[in-house]
């Protein structure tokens, strides 16, 4: 892992966040050695693990991973197993996608490994701040990601 040297950029929540994220996925990497499930695609097998099927949008939707990343996510879980993709009954554009039960084997066995990324990364926190610190989160996503990345601050 990447050491964090204080500098110009520890003041910038930007840089800040990406860096935990990457931080995050590093560690998630190291905890999951040995298997080629990667964060991305963890974050979709939760997705579907919530939901019957979901559409590629609607999985888009959920992680923000962007479309043509998902695709090729979707597509290798579809190679290795783990999904499966059909045709939607609603609209014959979209795909559905559900998951296999390799898929719901794969997630349950990556699940220990994440959580124990969670409590490491939790752990740099004060016991006091992290409840505050996840709703932050949240709250900065929930609103942030009904913005469309061109609007501008409305000043």
């Amino acid at each position: 892992m990447a050491s964090f040297e204080p500098g110009p950029l520890t003041d910038s929540m930007l840089h800040l966040l990406h860096r935990a994220g990457q931080v995050a996925d590093e560690m998630f990497t190291a905890e999951m050695a040995g298997s080629p499930l990667t964060p991305r695609q963890f974050a979709v097998l939760r997705v579907l693990q919530r939901r019957e099927t979901a559409s590629q949008t609607d999985i888009v939707n959920e992680t923000g991973i962007d479309r043509s990343t998902l695709a090729d996510i979707v597509k290798r879980l579809v190679a290795r197993g783990l999904i499966a993709r059909r045709r939607s009954r609603v609209d014959a554009r979209a795909y559905a996608v559900r998951l296999t039960q390799s898929g719901k084997d794969a997630l349950k066995a990556a699940e220990p490994a994440s959580e124990r990324v969670e409590s490491r990364l939790l752990k740099s926190l004060p016991q006091a701040r992290r409840d505050a610190f996840i709703d932050s989160l949240a709250q900065l996503v929930a609103s942030l990601g009904e913005m469309k990345p061109e609007e501008p601050e409305s000043k």
